[in-house]
């Protein structure tokens, strides 16, 4: 760990304690899909329902529709700073804190603070909030996560620097996709909703294009569904929880049944969003002084592959290939077990075998199918 993680680890980990504020955070695809507006709605229901919610910050970069939903909301002026020869604002981090309020909407999240603040980053200041039991509802775009920075900058050419760490979202009691079409986005962007007309045309030709929106569309869709997942995994006991699809290959040293069943698990996989794995079992006859050159050789070849299409390559020592597949089946918690067709020597190996009733006794009382590749 860097000394830049291990800061934000110790950062984090005062969130922790116990009471906790609670936190939400939209999270959207680009500017302009609606985040502000949807936190800015949140605020009046609370309000009616009188809750104490107050407005830490927000910025609605111009545009009307958002602007007017500020009216009747309750607002903590903004810290002014001279900074550079320029009269500066910045949210007011102390007297939030004074007010103590059971609710406050903060924009911007990944917003760096003007030099002299007492932290450094606006999720700085949210995780202070957090601390002092207040509620947050934040919001940010999906380029400023920091572990998919570099996917975004593939899709779109630019390398966004103002950026949040994954472990931020962690910390979120509830995140929330706020999600558009690309036809509905770029729509709002010609109607002037997101930018001033001038600047229309130059985001047309570049951030905003359909093909571009459309993959960060995809990366949003994946982050809220990872954090999901997390919140799951935490919250609800494993017996209760929904099975997720989690694939096993089994392959044997046979190269061209063992590449057949490694694709199609893996089309499979992608189909279902789901983890698989390749298991090689290596029997005695199989060992490394056994085993033919040429088959050492395919299986090595056929194992890179399945890492290259993103399996988790899994090689095991044991006579009876049947009790392998048991163990790594139950330890990885999977749902269907691909095989090559009968013929294949894997097949006979469990044929042979006492076994091979054990094996599918123990898969169907845990609920794991069996696919048979051809």
């Amino acid at each position: 760990m860097t000394d830049k993680e291990h800061s934000v680890q110790q950062f984090l980990d005062l969130a922790n304690r116990a009471g906790r504020g609670k936190f939400k955070i939209y999270i959207g695809m680009s500017a302009g899909v609606g985040k502000t507006y949807r936190m800015l709605q949140e605020a009046h229901a609370m309000l009616r329902n009188g809750v104490n919610i107050q407005i830490g910050y927000i910025e609605t970069h111009g545009r009307a529709e958002t602007h007017a939903l500020l009216d009747g909301l309750p607002q903590i002026p903004r810290r002014q700073v001279f900074y550079k020869g320029k009269m500066l604002e910045e949210m007011d981090l102390s007297t939030i804190l004074l007010l103590a309020p059971d609710w406050v909407v903060v924009d911007e999240l990944a917003h760096s603070n003007i030099p002299g603040s007492k932290n450094e980053k606006r999720w700085q200041d949210v995780v202070d909030l957090l601390n002092a039991g207040i509620n947050v509802i934040s919001a940010v775009n999906i380029q400023h996560i920091e572990s998919i920075n570099q996917e975004v900058k593939s899709i779109t050419g630019v390398e966004v620097q103002e950026r949040v760490p994954d472990l931020i979202l962690q910390m979120a009691d509830e995140v929330v996709n706020i999600d558009l079409t690309a036809d509905e986005l770029i729509t709002r962007l010609k109607e002037g909703k997101i930018y001033d007309r001038s600047k229309v045309e130059s985001a047309l030709s570049n951030f905003f294009q359909a093909d571009k929106i459309l993959q960060l569309r995809e990366l949003a869709l994946k982050e809220v569904t990872t954090q999901v997942e997390r919140k799951v995994e935490i919250q609800i006991p494993r017996n209760l929880q929904m099975r997720h699809e989690s694939f096993l290959a089994c392959i044997s040293t046979n190269d061209e049944v063992a590449r057949k069943v490694i694709r199609k698990t893996a089309r499979l996989a992608a189909y279902y969003h789901a983890d698989w794995f390749v298991l090689y079992v290596q029997t005695p006859g199989e060992s490394a002084d056994k085993i033919a050159l040429a088959a050492q050789r395919h299986l090595i070849n056929n194992l890179k592959l399945a890492t290259e299409l993103g399996a988790e390559v899994i090689q095991e020592h044991n006579a009876k290939v049947s009790e392998a597949i048991i163990n790594i089946a139950l330890e990885k918690h999977v749902t269907t077990i691909c095989m090559g067709k009968p013929h294949i020597s894997l097949f006979r190996i469990i044929l042979r075998t006492n076994l091979f009733n054990q094996l599918l006794k123990t898969l169907s009382s845990n609920d794991i199918d069996i696919i048979i590749l051809s």
